[in-house]
């Protein structure tokens, strides 16, 4: 099945509808949500995954798991998706909330072959084998850290999504709780109790998701500058920290991808 509305096919009898689905760069799928839980593969470019929860961003050729029933919006960067919607009583293990996660050779080539069933494929037969090795295949994978939470507080998540949409190394924290009216010291340790994370903790990751879609287009000195960092080394250093891998894997001329004509 490719390029068509899940609500076109969502009534059909199967635990796994696998949608494959072509969009033009820079496309935004604003805030909705879908009754059954979505498996959401990148076979090219970067995702940002927003919930009321947090923010996850999908590197290429990664996938992120998103519960059934949650409210979410999804910009596409320059981004063909295979997608899986899969009944939630077909897993009930399935995670509470959004999880990003490696998509394995395996399971990448199941995800190919899934993209070419029609809407009435056989459960019976070598389809729905497949589509059963898809959900044993997703339940073993675990989850990346590519992720910042957002608060509850309606104040503090402004500050938040502001920040992720323009982020600005030289915001500090006298900056922010001057935005919503309080001391220093009250709102680090409300932001603290709110997120997990001090407000300095959690800018500085929030610059290095930022960094993910632009290695795409440029080079990893140019992010640095960017983004604020002293030095391309430095960028490195805490991008590698974060996330276990350095910048350079995720530039358009490792990840085979680039901006399309």
């Amino acid at each position: 099945m490719r390029n068509i509305p899940l609500a076109d096919v969502d009534h059909l009898d199967l635990a796994v509808l696998p949608i494959a689905t072509d969009y033009p760069p820079g496309h935004l799928l604003d805030w909705h949500e879908h009754r059954r839980a979505q498996f959401l593969h990148g076979a090219t470019g970067v995702m940002v995954v927003d919930t009321a929860e947090g923010s996850w961003t999908v590197p290429p050729d990664r996938a992120v798991l998103i519960p059934p029933a949650t409210r979410h919006r999804v910009r596409m960067l320059d981004v063909s998706t295979r997608s899986l919607y899969v009944e939630p009583g077909a897993v009930p293990w399935w995670p509470a909330t959004c999880m990003v996660v490696d998509v394995p050779a395996l399971l990448r080539e199941l995800l190919l072959t899934s993209a070419e069933f029609g809407p009435d494929y056989r459960v019976a037969g070598r389809e729905g084998a497949v589509a059963a090795l898809l959900l044993y295949e997703i339940a073993a994978l675990a989850p990346l850290p590519f992720h910042v939470p957002v608060p509850a507080a309606a104040d503090l998540a402004a500050l938040c999504r502001a920040y992720l949409d323009a982020p600005d190394a030289g915001v500090g924290n006298a900056e922010w709780a001057a935005r919503v009216a309080m001391s220093e010291r009250a709102f680090t340790r409300r932001f603290r109790a709110e997120t997990g994370d001090s407000p300095a903790g959690w800018r500085s990751r929030a610059r290095l998701l930022a960094a993910v879609p632009l290695l795409r287009t440029s080079s990893v000195s140019e992010v640095a500058g960017r983004l604020g960092y002293a030095s391309p080394a430095a960028f490195t250093a805490a991008f590698t920290r974060a996330f276990g891998a350095p910048p350079s894997r995720f530039t358009a001329s490792r990840t085979g991808g680039g901006p399309r004509p």
